[in-house]
């Protein structure tokens, strides 16, 4: 059973060390994952963007599940990329599994990034815009499409001292996963 593994770790400094070691966490639970820099793509060709999106789109339409990193990537939410995948997944019809290494909910997350207040009962941002304030981890729209699609988010108790290397709730979502899917450990 193909798990697309997808999230922001494809950006790391150590992108490939980070997917091998996800790989090799799937494998010992009987899970094959696809990691989308597995994917050969031309960087220096004119449409290298567009090849992987059709390669990681293939991947997707490969897997029956996917497992989403979305722990905070670049200010206070998950990565679009990977958000766009989740849909894509959920929209399919197949599994869908994520994690987040930062347990802190939405709005405080969003403080850390700009100033929050209290307006008319709502939060709202620097801009007057609203902060979404349900006491969840992120979007609810990626929260319960867990909730509905596979199996709801995984958060550490505590936010590890390295995020994008601690792979603890990964492997909690692969568990998940490999139970659901029947596969064998």
């Amino acid at each position: 059973m193909k798990i697309y593994l997808a999230g922001p770790d494809v950006f790391l400094p150590d992108a490939v060390e980070i997917g091998r070691r996800k790989v090799a966490i799937c494998d010992r639970h009987g899970l094959i994952g696809l990691y989308p820099l597995d994917n050969t793509v031309d960087l220096a060709s004119p449409d290298a963007s567009r090849q992987i999106f059709h390669g990681n789109e293939a991947m997707m339409d490969d897997a029956c599940a996917i497992i989403a990193n979305l722990t905070p990537f670049r200010g206070p939410g998950a990565d679009a990329g990977t958000v766009y995948e989740l849909g894509y997944m959920a929209g399919s019809g197949k599994l869908c599994f994520g994690y987040c290494n930062d347990p802190a909910v939405y709005a405080e997350r969003t403080r850390r990034f700009t100033s929050v207040s209290e307006q008319d009962g709502r939060l709202v941002d620097a801009d007057g815009l609203t902060v979404e304030d349900f006491g969840l981890p992120d979007n609810l729209m990626m929260i319960h499409a867990l909730d509905l699609h596979g199996s709801p988010l995984v958060l550490p108790r505590e936010r590890p001292a390295d995020v994008w290397h601690d792979l603890s709730a990964f492997e909690e979502c692969v568990k998940l996963a490999a139970q659901q899917l029947g596969a064998e450990s």
